[in-house]
């Protein structure tokens, strides 16, 4: 097991103490620093004395002694503030959690919080617990959430997340979290397996993410009092103080589908809202090219534009969070004992660093990325592409369900009732509708309906979904199915055809769901399809979060589940799934 960087040993502790005794040289000082010290709320102005990753002094003294190998930096020309922290990471969004930590890095942002749902249904737990284990040897600092369920509806749940899992997971050391709890319903009619791990968590003394999207004064005073600590999912300044009243911890979100934060900072500003320690913020896990300008110094830039102080606004990413989640003795803050993230600006509005030091190593020095070797390969740990032995045929492409669903936006849907003639092998361009199937990785269950405000694509088959089933989308059968074949030739991914030619693909081969490109290449490839599928009537913010969200049951209202196609609001299972 790799040993944990959250804590030092013993022999690592007497040196730094011995740095600062004159005996042993820092690696690194920085003399004449402007910085943030987040508990006083100030600028200061002093020395940073760098000990491998740690900080091991702020203030006006210079050390005793300092050897050759030591590099000193003069910072009278930056202002230096923590690295930025991300509490709310879905780490698999075409992406994977070491290529997105890296991009992140290069803006600043060097502690993320992750969702572990992907790794409860792809990865057995010894692989999942290497994984995570080997990504401390990074630069970047990655902790870990413990989902509660599924947000589906499996066939297999009780077995998946059984009572032994959650609880390896929620005492895991870089599992800080329990959530998101997407499954709130359910506990509020009664599911005490669910209260039980949530008393399993904050007996631990880790906190409870909550996901209550339009949740009343009076649900969300019950789930404060079931154990949920912090909300993220506010969207009007009358929500977030409704949050604030009930002594939740509130995250604003800007992101892909909500990009909620400039609105929410004008409503919190008309209400006089001026007190920010309650605050955090977060981008949500949106896809790649949402990412092109920046990932938390965006959102600190937004704050800043819209009035929030400038240090309440690196607050809100830096110790806010650090004191939220009581690991404000390693993060968020430039002061002594800290790991040393640091980021360099040429001006206090201007969040985006021109350098970055992370774990005490340039990630980005004067706007250039400095490479870091890392070792980790992710098909050590099962993330290998999808080997799908099974055939489609026209066979399969049967419809004859009596609703569809209907897109009202690029994630919430309605069912609607199909008024045209299915039995047939194409729909009519001008029609506003497509075949809709997802099948289940081995092929064995499948459910055929219509989906209605798409696109008018001949085919796309997605492997790139949160249950692991593959969607098939399109007008034509026969473009469906070459788009199938071809995404299973390249072992998952999202293919896209039209009159029989392959007009766009993506291979995912990281469990059908992940990319090996570099973030850079992703971006392109992601826009890429954007423009296509805009070109082919999608009229929405985010296609990827569209077939995302397909078999997702923490949004409403129609999803295709293993199950069934499954109605949200009344929580039931409206046409099984068919056996093939």
């Amino acid at each position: 097991m790799v040993e944990s960087k959250y804590r030092w040993r013993n022999r690592e502790l007497r040196e730094h103490v011995e740095v600062l005794d004159g005996k042993r040289s820092p690696t690194k000082v920085f003399f004449n620093a402007t910085y943030l010290h987040g508990i006083l709320k100030q600028w200061m102005t002093g020395n940073i004395w760098i000990y491998q990753d740690r900080i091991v002094y702020v203030g006006e003294r210079e050390p005793d002694f300092i050897d050759s190998k030591c590099e000193q930096v003069d910072c009278k020309h930056y202002f230096l503030v923590p690295g930025y922290i991300e509490p709310h990471v879905h780490p698999f969004q075409l992406y994977n959690p070491l290529s997105f930590a890296q991009y992140a890095l290069k803006f600043g942002t060097s502690v993320l919080i992750n969702d572990n749902l992907p790794l409860i249904l792809l990865l057995n737990k010894k692989k999942a617990f290497s994984f995570i284990e080997a990504l401390q040897t990074v630069p970047s600092t990655l902790y870990w959430w413990a989902r509660y369920d599924s947000q589906s509806e499996l066939i297999d749940e009780e077995r998946i997340f059984s009572n032994a899992l959650v609880k390896n997971w929620i005492n895991h050391e870089f599992v800080i979290q329990g959530g998101e709890l997407t499954g709130w319903p359910k506990l509020l009619a009664g599911d005490d397996l669910t209260l039980h791990w949530i008393q399993e968590t904050k007996r631990l003394n880790k906190k409870v993410e909550g996901h209550f999207p339009g949740a009343s004064e009076k649900t969300l005073a019950k789930l404060k009092l079931l154990g949920a600590d912090s909300d993220h999912e506010a969207m009007t300044g009358e929500e977030v103080m409704r949050r604030l009243l009930q002594g939740y911890m509130v995250t604003l979100r800007y992101s892909s589908i909500r990009p909620d934060l400039p609105n929410l900072l004008d409503d919190l500003n008309r209400m006089g809202i001026q007190n920010y320690d309650h605050f955090m913020l977060t981008t949500d896990g949106s896809p790649p090219s949402f990412y092109e300008q920046g990932v938390i110094d965006c959102l600190i830039k937004i704050a800043i534009e819209k009035g929030v102080p400038p240090i309440d606004a690196y607050l809100m990413a830096t110790y806010n969070p650090a004191k939220y989640y009581q690991f404000d003795h390693l993060h968020g803050l430039i002061a002594t004992g800290r790991t040393a993230d640091i980021n360099f600006l040429e001006k206090i509005d201007q969040p985006t660093p021109v350098s970055v030091l992370a774990k005490g190593v340039w990630v980005k020095r004067d706007s250039k990325p400095v490479e870091n070797e890392q070792n980790i390969s992710l098909d050590h740990f099962g993330f290998q592409p999808l080997q799908i032995d099974w055939d489609l045929t026209m066979t399969d492409l049967q419809f004859s369900m009596p609703f569809g669903i209907q897109l009202e936006n690029s994630v919430i849907t309605k069912p609607y009732s199909i008024s045209i003639d299915v039995d047939r092998d194409e729909i009519d361009d001008p029609q506003d509708e497509c075949f809709f199937m997802t099948v289940d990785e081995k092929g064995t269950q499948r459910i055929n309906t219509l989906l209605k405000g798409f696109a008018r694509i001949g085919g796309l088959a997605s492997s790139f979904t949160y249950t692991g089933d593959i969607l098939l989308i399109g007008k034509n059968k026969q473009d469906m199915l070459i788009a199938f074949n071809r995404m299973k030739e390249i072992g998952g991914g999202i293919v896209v055809v039209e009159k029989g030619e392959i007009i766009y693909e993506l291979d995912l081969p990281l469990s059908g769901i992940s990319s090996r490109l570099s973030f850079e290449r992703l971006i392109i490839k992601e826009k890429e399809f954007k423009k296509i599928m805009k070109e082919k009537g999608y009229q929405f913010d985010d296609p990827i979060y569209t077939l995302l969200f397909f078999t997702s049951t923490h949004l409403p209202y129609i999803r295709m589940t293993p199950k069934g196609v499954y109605d949200v609001m009344q929580k039931k299972v409206l046409f099984p799934s068919i056996l093939r």
